[in-house]
């Protein structure tokens, strides 16, 4: 029996259960023994590619309306597609699903406080050990797994290191967290498993065989950090935004297609803290929900 899926508001610390977009389907792939035989086949890419091609058809946004009503989503925090009118704010339910921000709907934290990069369900760690075990074993959870890189992941090992879940009614874009520049970037080829606890519950190695993206960060507060976003089930592409190789706080980074998915975020040893009381809720197994631009923790003390 799967359990219900909880997490905390960080700021009214009331805990909500998770209402899953496509639960169903999730519970029927992952949690029985029927559904795992073919969820290897569903992970393909071409499956979400062309899942994601359909968001994009003009039919498609007919599906906008009922989303926004049954979900409750407060559309004042953000902005129609460009070229189109309050009235009609969305060619197809992909530009809904990729929708802007609108100015002022998401400050970020400033000064030493390290900001949260997108909309999201948070997991926190303080350090990056063989101790972590929630969603994932510690041993299928390293920076040499995730990064696929010998020159890079020795920066990363014990670090802190943040989790962020994406669901489907979420702000689909992600952000730079400080002034900074790029170092490297690259692309780790994989499957698009969901990325959701009910999936991670039947299969830990999700994260280490999905497909994903990865940059490398060079920032001002924070040290170096990698920024890694996991593509899912359903997920019709990851995109990223950003032009050139410097940057500065609350830059958009890129934003995933059609489909809930995952940032990744590892950190330099010592370099910064998390919040006690998402590191807390962590250990409850609890995700935290924080809204693009929150602090999660701060640069550490020197």
């Amino acid at each position: 029996m799967l359990k219900p899926i909880r997490y905390s508001d960080l700021d009214t610390g009331e805990v909500h259960e998770e209402e899953v977009y496509g639960g169903f389907w999730v519970k029927l792939l992952y949690g029985t023994w029927l559904g795992r035989t073919f969820s290897a086949i569903i992970a393909m890419p071409f499956v979400s590619r062309f899942y994601g091609w359909l968001q994009d058809r003009p039919s498609s946004r007919r599906k906008v309306a009922p989303f926004i009503e049954r979900f409750g989503i407060q559309m004042d925090d953000f902005l129609p597609e460009e070229g189109r009118s309050a009235d009609s704010p969305f060619s197809t339910f992909n530009k809904f699903f990729t929708r802007r921000v609108s100015a002022g709907a998401r400050p970020f934290a400033e000064g030493e406080r390290f900001p949260a990069p997108c909309d999201a369900r948070y997991f926190a760690y303080s350090e990056l050990t063989d101790d972590v075990t929630i969603p994932v074993k510690g041993s299928l959870f390293k920076a040499s797994a995730l990064l696929k890189s010998d020159e890079w992941a020795p920066h990363f090992e014990g670090g802190p290191a943040f989790i962020a879940r994406l669901c489907p009614v979420d702000y689909h874009r992600f952000h730079f967290p400080d002034d900074g520049r790029v170092l490297a970037s690259w692309r780790v080829p994989g499957a698009l498993h969901s990325v959701n606890p009910w999936a991670l519950a039947f299969r830990q190695d999700i994260f280490m065989i999905n497909e994903r993206e990865v940059t490398i960060l060079e920032t001002e507060r924070f040290g170096k950090l990698a920024f890694i976003e996991v593509g899912a089930t359903c997920v019709g592409k990851i995109q990223q935004n950003y032009r050139g190789a410097e940057f500065k706080r609350g830059d958009e980074k890129g934003m995933f297609l059609f489909g809930g998915s995952t940032v990744i975020v590892l950190g330099e040893r010592g370099a910064w803290t998390i919040d006690p009381a998402i590191q807390s809720n962590t250990a409850k197994g609890i995700e935290t929900y924080l809204k693009m631009g929150r602090a999660l923790g701060a640069r550490a003390a020197s």
